[in-house]
């Protein structure tokens, strides 16, 4: 459905800037492979990261790759059985990703994927080690070839002879939020979360 698509750099920014996780489809051996992992943009390009045994980021310097970002904003529940759907905003990204080996930009793509999905931790948090840093892969992915694709609204049957049927239809959202912070079990008393951390309780993503 064409008309759900977008190559509009702006509907791209937006996806990516709602979330944090995505799935990396890559080709490993000839098997295709989807892995869940957290990612985080910096200007023209998205970062991945991952332990240097990872099969799928140590193959995916040298192979092309699909970077999926989706956020499921509602199910439609229609008249019909063939009507129902899903209403969503999606970003695909393609190419063949870079092996960041340069010290700077490592620590840069690590604190973009750090502040992704918890804004201020980069500075609050200890810092990776050279030692962690070694034992840590970083992936750099162009976003020039991308697509986006989005659904929304109500069923498509209202103005079908199913509308005479006498059935609810409608939409049921989906929200993800954002609970209050719980502690590690062994953390001393008196350490109260930061404020970075405690104001997001009740936040919705996406």
């Amino acid at each position: 459905m064409r008309h759900k698509g977008s190559h509009r750099r702006e509907d791209l920014d937006a996806v990516l800037a709602a979330g944090f996780l995505c799935h990396l489809g890559v080709v490993v051996d000839g098997t295709p492979m989807v892995v869940p992992t957290v990612y985080g943009t910096d200007g023209d390009r998205i970062y991945l990261h991952g332990s240097v045994a990872s099969r799928s980021l140590v193959q995916a310097p040298d192979a092309a790759v699909c970077v999926t970002v989706t956020h499921v904003d509602a199910l439609v529940l229609a008249r019909s059985v063939f009507e129902h759907g899903v209403n969503y905003r999606c970003a695909m990204i393609y190419g063949v990703p870079r092996l960041v080996t340069d010290p700077e930009e490592k620590l840069r793509g690590l604190r973009a994927l750090t502040e992704q999905s918890a804004p201020g931790q980069w500075d609050y948090a200890r810092q990776p080690s050279r030692k962690e840093l070694a034992a840590t892969a970083l992936v750099a992915l162009d976003l020039s070839e991308a697509s986006v694709k989005t659904s929304d609204g109500p069923p498509d049957d209202g103005d079908s002879p199913d509308a005479e049927l006498g059935l609810w239809a409608g939409i049921l959202p989906v929200v993800t939020t954002i609970g209050a912070p719980l502690a590690d079990p062994v953390l001393p008393a008196g350490i109260a979360p930061p404020a970075h951390v405690a104001e997001r309780a009740g936040q919705t993503l996406g």
